[in-house]
């Protein structure tokens, strides 16, 4: 059991920089992520709104005891992943690994969650 507990927090720890680097920039450097947005062929306008969710989805998979609002931002940080693995494979940039490792963490983060 402490095995487990250790792996789920040092992947959820991990997966949490993560994010939170990942919405500190698109925050703080908008001029950059505005640029790889418009390489992506997103709109620029929700770089706010993912900021913000990624924010929330930390705090709700740390903070909130309801199972469904921890599920549904274990729902959205996978889809998210998914989609920027695939945006960056289709422009072929090369910056997909970010994706892989993040989607890892997230696999591990979530299948201990349901151990501990």
């Amino acid at each position: 059991m402490k095995k487990d507990k250790i792996i789920y927090y040092s992947a959820t720890g991990l997966l949490t920089l993560l994010m939170l680097f990942s919405a500190g920039m698109y925050l703080f450097n908008h001029e950059a992520v505005m640029g790889m947005f418009t390489s992506f062929g997103y709109p620029t306008y929700i770089i706010y709104p993912y900021a913000v969710a990624k924010l929330l989805g930390v705090v709700a998979i740390w903070f909130v005891a309801n199972k469904t609002i921890k599920e549904w931002a274990y729902a959205g940080f996978f889809f998210a992943f998914i989609l920027a693995f695939f945006a960056h494979v289709m422009i072929g940039d090369g910056e997909q690994k970010g994706a892989i490792i993040a989607m890892i963490l997230l696999i591990v983060s979530y299948i201990y969650s349901k151990k501990i």
